[in-house]
């Protein structure tokens, strides 16, 4: 992409966590109230250190095509792991370029602490294509 932008510049600061012992139902019903499509898995109720994560596909594949109860079942069974996270100081253009090997769409992003400070989704790298975009149109103008 070629701009300076960094994943802590666009990143989604409000990140939708679930504690380890939660059920599937839980993370649904969270899910539908806070409309996002993922939840960050995290080892108790402070949310500081992401452990996994849980998408609607997930929730789709692994439990109810399997006919697997959402009731009975927890975060920690399904959950996607290891996890892949990044830096704030990551540039945008590594961090899309992760999501695209990794052929994921989400990247939780941690501090120094390995503390959970935001989420980036392909939906935020999108919104701020058009900035990129004309970045790369003014910097070809200038050579």
């Amino acid at each position: 992409m070629g701009s300076d932008l960094k994943v802590g510049d666009i990143m989604t600061k409000k990140v939708v966590v679930a504690p380890f012992g939660k059920t599937i139902l839980d993370v649904a019903k969270l899910m539908k109230k806070t409309n996002v499509g993922s939840v960050i898995v995290v080892e108790d109720s402070e949310g500081k250190h992401a452990k996994g994560i849980i998408t609607e596909r997930d929730i789709v594949y692994k439990v109810l095509a399997k006919g697997i109860d959402p009731y009975n079942s927890k975060v920690e069974d399904i959950m996607s792991k290891p996890l892949r996270v990044v830096k704030p100081d990551t540039t945008i253009e590594d961090a899309a370029k992760a999501m695209r090997e990794n052929k994921i769409k989400r990247l939780p992003v941690v501090n120094d602490d390995n503390e959970l400070i935001g989420v980036l989704s392909e939906g935020d790298i999108m919104k701020i294509f058009p900035v990129v975009v004309d970045l790369m149109e003014e910097r070809a103008a200038m050579s």
